[in-house]
């Protein structure tokens, strides 16, 4: 995967589906802010939340990992964020794509995409998903129960299958996998071996360190115990596995150079003997989080003292279920566009010990605490960078507000 001229980049993103049905804003690169505040002046009578996603971001991801993990062909994790426009970026941009469901092939197949730049990544899949995906051609899929074998058996035989074995050390993950997913060393001949019976074809291995991983250590310990099941699968005569699917975990900035540099350390160390060996990835919240920026307007205001109480049009229940189901840490600035016109950002000015709740009558629904913003009036805004990965997408309607009904202006910074 060479550099890609970004001219050539910027066509591709533009002219994708997903996108090119879509006004696309041009902004510099800083310019999320301005965009925003041109997006609000035209939003005074409605005033409700919505998204700037900015696909330059995607494209200089897409650029980062390509430079950085140019041996690794990423398949972008379509539950981290199913937003339509990011789907058909990074399609044109050249990744392929995990999907968990029926409804996630779905959604990347009606982009054009090709069947097999999916991988079906759930180790427990639901059978009447099993025969949609031999249906349309997805062929590449995981396991780590001989109950599913049994299943793609029955249903999709002539699928190719990675073996998802349990990653020996996920404890500096954000959300740990390991309990939910993964063959244990014990288990690996015991599932081979299955699989050989059922004339099953096993053409790989598959590991996941967790979400929002910070130990970047882990993966040569994952790595490692790849190799084993490599070894494991020669000493009962199966064809050489030829698919190491390192999994996710990724987040964009130094954790990422981490991760990159102690991945290819241990396939220097493991991996120099197997010739044609491809090595994929799941990553979604590297691509997704610093991708989207969350707009809410201020609804309520309550003074207590020196603290100042805002109410907010988006909240827990909404695009914040991160801080509860992603152990988010959610930061966010103020856009004074009712008050303050003339200093929007509310430059320079005294700030105050301040509490967020999201809009619903539950007082679980609080966002942020003793966070530090300036005086504010209902119609002002606050927003929230950095809001891409596990937030629409798991969003609720619970009271009435629905997540799904937050709109997504796209934007597209210094892509020429």
């Amino acid at each position: 995967m060479g550099s890609i001229p970004k001219n050539l980049h910027a066509g591709a993103v533009l002219g994708a589906p997903g996108v090119k049905e879509k006004r696309v804003t041009t902004i510099s690169k800083n310019g999320v802010t301005e965009f925003m505040l041109s997006m609000i002046s035209k939003k005074e009578e409605t005033k409700e939340p919505f998204y700037v996603l900015d696909l330059g971001e995607v494209t200089a991801l897409m650029d980062k990992w390509t430079l950085t993990l140019p041996m690794v062909r990423p398949f972008y994790a379509v539950k981290c964020n199913p937003d339509p426009a990011l789907l058909g970026s990074l399609a044109a941009l050249g990744s392929n794509f995990d999907c968990a469901s029926r409804a996630e092939i779905e959604s990347v197949l009606s982009l054009g995409v090709s069947p097999n730049r999916i991988i079906y990544a759930n180790p427990c899949k639901q059978e009447s998903h099993i025969k949609y995906a031999a249906s349309v051609g997805v062929n590449l899929t995981t396991f780590d129960s001989k109950e599913e074998l049994d299943k793609i058996r029955k249903w999709h035989s002539k699928c190719a299958l990675l073996i998802r074995i349990k990653a020996p050390d996920d404890s500096g993950a954000r959300c740990p996998l390991g309990t939910k997913y993964g063959a244990l060393p014990e288990e690996v001949t015991p599932l081979l071996q299955a699989a050989q019976t059922a004339r099953l074809d096993v053409v790989g291995v598959s590991f996941h360190i967790g979400s929002g991983a910070t130990h970047s250590r882990a993966y040569k310990g994952a790595i490692a115990a790849v190799k084993s099941v490599f070894e494991a699968a020669g000493r009962l005569g199966m064809p050489r596995m030829k698919i190491l699917n390192i999994g996710g975990g990724f987040t964009a900035g130094s954790q990422f150079d981490e991760a990159a540099t102690a991945i290819k350390s241990a396939l220097q160390a493991y991996f120099t003997s197997e010739p044609g060996l491809t090595v994929i990835s799941e990553p979604g919240r590297f691509f997704a989080e610093s991708a989207f920026t969350l707009a809410t307007t201020i609804i309520g205001k309550r003074v207590r003292g020196d603290l100042r109480e805002y109410w907010i049009n988006d909240g827990i229940y909404g695009s914040m279920n991160c801080i509860l189901y992603d152990h988010a840490t959610i930061t966010c600035t103020p856009l004074a566009c009712s008050s303050n016109r003339a200093n929007p950002t509310c430059k320079g000015l005294r700030t105050y010990s301040s509490t967020v709740f999201g809009p619903t009558c539950d007082a679980l629904d609080t966002v942020l605490t003793g966070h530090q913003l300036p005086e504010l009036q209902v119609n002002d805004w606050l927003v929230f960078p950095n809001m891409g990965a596990y937030t629409a997408a798991a969003g609720s309607s619970f009271n009435g507000f629905n997540t799904a009904a937050i709109f997504t202006h796209l934007a597209s910074s210094n892509m020429n």
